[in-house]
């Protein structure tokens, strides 16, 4: 059975997405892989592997809008004022501002007259992408001011899931989006294991440890990686400590090296890009296969 691992992180800019991408052209060498960008809000996993669109591109519904029918609206105002989101207003009719609503169906429910509707919308776009380093890529995004984060990283882990059998691959590779919320958990739940990026900041130990909570009470087993370790060795020391005593699997710690930038401004994992990093990245990556 395929094993599923995520790679998270509590706070932004960790170099989550740039660690991801070199994991997975060392894990390909040894397994057989596919990759998810599961960050719908902000993804850009593929350009990191240099992929400058998705084919096989379609749109899904994962969330709802309210629609007015002005044929029976009365202009009552029920609707407006039950709307929490202030995306309704009363000119003569009911107008519903589809950027606002939220699709709670709070407004549906207040319409006497049965004028409102709640419908499906096409709030965003998935595809795939083979890399130039031999393996699949599913990704999508959340369409302009669209809700639903969740939903549509639930539908990438589905497709995902159902190529690795096609494809016979042996892990998937979850890049996740930033933070606790709805699309990380999303992208966590039935996890097989979760790898948490950090670097020596305040503001990444802050938002590592309700990272681990979140972890705990998913019941994840999980590892983690101290990137750019070398910029705070106290503050690194810091988090192994709080690591070890959350019995999290310590992966290593990977030095700030300008190549990473410089990889990204070309398209390329930092280990295609500098050679040289794929010593560190080929035991971390050892070891992930190992802990599954």
């Amino acid at each position: 059975m395929v094993k599923m691992i995520a790679v998270v992180s509590g706070k932004g800019g960790t170099g989550k997405s740039t660690v991801t991408a070199s994991l997975a052209v060392e894990l390909s060498k040894k397994r057989k892989i596919l990759v998810a960008d599961c960050d719908v809000d902000a993804p850009n996993l593929a350009l990191a592997f240099g992929i400058k669109s998705l084919s096989n591109v379609r749109e899904i519904s994962t969330s709802e809008k309210a629609v007015v029918d002005p044929k029976i609206c009365r202009g009552c105002g029920k609707c407006q004022e039950v709307c929490a989101f202030s995306a309704i207003k009363v000119n003569g009719k009911a107008e519903v501002n589809r950027f606002l609503c939220e699709g709670c169906g709070a407004c549906m429910l207040a319409c006497r007259p049965g004028a409102i509707k709640m419908e499906l919308v096409k709030n965003a776009r998935i595809g795939t992408a083979e890399t130039p380093y031999g393996f699949i890529m599913v990704g999508g995004e959340l369409k302009m001011g669209e809700s639903g984060s969740g939903k549509v990283v639930t539908e990438i882990r589905r497709i995902a899931e159902n190529l690795s059998e096609k494809k016979k691959a042996e892990i998937i590779l979850l890049d996740s989006a930033a933070g606790i919320g709805c699309p990380v958990i999303a992208s966590l739940t039935g996890c097989d294991f979760a790898l948490a990026v950090t670097e020596p900041t305040p503001a990444a130990l802050s938002d590592l440890e309700r990272l681990l909570e979140l972890l705990k009470k998913l019941k994840i087993p999980g590892g983690l990686l101290i990137n750019k370790y070398d910029l705070n060795l106290k503050l690194t020391e810091k988090i192994e400590k709080k690591a070890r005593s959350c019995d999290l699997k310590l992966f290593g710690r990977i030095p700030y090296h300008p190549d990473f930038l410089k990889a990204l401004l070309n398209l390329k994992p930092a280990v295609v890009w500098n050679p040289k990093l794929r010593k560190c990245f080929a035991g971390i990556a050892n070891f992930l296969a190992s802990s599954i």
